[in-house]
């Protein structure tokens, strides 16, 4: 971890290497970057049959690189990237402070690697990352999908997630966070102008006329969830002939941390991730309080001695 910013990599078991860097546009050195960028084009290619998206980290603009949180996964045979996933951080204002939504983002994987497990690792452990850098405070998260299967992930993993969870009801933080993402923030998902909004069910309408045009899908291509009742809402709310999405709005606590933990992490990678965690909450909670206890530091007020 580099300043304020997260970076680390390690093998997430023998097959599989992960890289997790936030903000790389801003980060890392033009090479590095360069890399990084062809890595994400390769596998988009070998997903969508050697075409490419033009929204988000693929804008001409360029400007995703800098505030998104990147998860590379490669082989630890070749190198070769296999998977990736992009989750934009969207500015908002919340209790009158700006503050950030971590938004689930993109997700490619190679068609020859679904069956290699990876779910955990670009759904789930890249947030998990970035709850423990800022010392497990809850972190607000966003998904925009018409998958069930995502749908579905997105209720069961995090906390007080609307809609499609059925115990939790649309409170004014999930409305007040949706409008925010809907009104400054559909280029991160590929929405465009055009698309309408449904503020009460938090659906989008006509969604795939902003760059994303190439994930629509049917609801019998679209990947099922092992529960029926996740596939029975996303058939009766969302218009697949349209192409409508879902705005899902939650949040990563200690709750949906140990949810995460017991579920979807293998058990043969919880003691490297416990490794990572330890050395993520030591940048974010000892480095701290040992330079505040520096006294060449000028704090003030604020020195603990003198």
């Amino acid at each position: 971890m580099a300043g304020d910013t997260l970076s680390v990599s390690f093998n997430a078991s023998r097959e599989y290497r992960v890289w997790i860097v936030e903000r790389p546009g801003a980060t890392l050195a033009d090479s590095a970057l360069a890399t990084l960028k062809q890595q994400c084009e390769s596998v988009v290619r070998t997903c969508l049959g050697g075409a490419m998206l033009d929204y988000g980290l693929f804008a001409d603009d360029g400007a995703a690189w800098d505030r998104s949180v990147i998860t590379l996964v490669t082989r630890t045979s070749d190198g070769q990237p296999v998977a990736f996933n992009a989750m934009p951080l969207l500015d908002v204002i919340q209790g009158g402070e700006r503050a950030a939504v971590l938004h689930l983002g993109l997700v490619m994987v190679d068609p020859a690697e679904r069956s290699g497990g990876l779910s955990w690792i670009l759904y789930g452990l890249t947030c998990f990352a970035l709850f423990l850098r800022q010392g497990m405070r809850p972190l607000w998260i966003s998904s925009v999908t018409q998958v069930p299967a995502v749908v579905g992930m997105v209720a069961e993993t995090f906390s007080n997630v609307f809609p499609a969870q059925a115990t939790t009801p649309q409170s004014f933080t999930h409305r007040h966070l949706a409008h925010q993402i809907m009104r400054q923030h559909r280029a991160a998902f590929g929405v465009g102008a055009d698309a309408g909004y449904d503020a009460d069910r938090q659906v989008i309408t006509n969604a795939y006329t902003g760059g994303s045009d190439n994930l629509k899908k049917t609801f019998d291509v679209a990947a099922k969830h092992r529960r029926d009742d996740f596939n029975a809402y996303c058939e009766a709310q969302l218009d697949y002939a349209r192409g409508d999405d879902v705005l899902q709005i939650g949040a990563l606590d200690l709750a949906a941390g140990g949810r995460f933990l017991s579920r979807s992490v293998p058990r043969s990678a919880l003691p490297l991730l416990a490794l990572q965690g330890v050395l993520l909450l030591t940048g974010a909670l000892l480095v701290p309080l040992i330079q505040w206890l520096d006294s060449a530091r000028p704090y003030g007020r604020l020195r603990a001695r003198t």
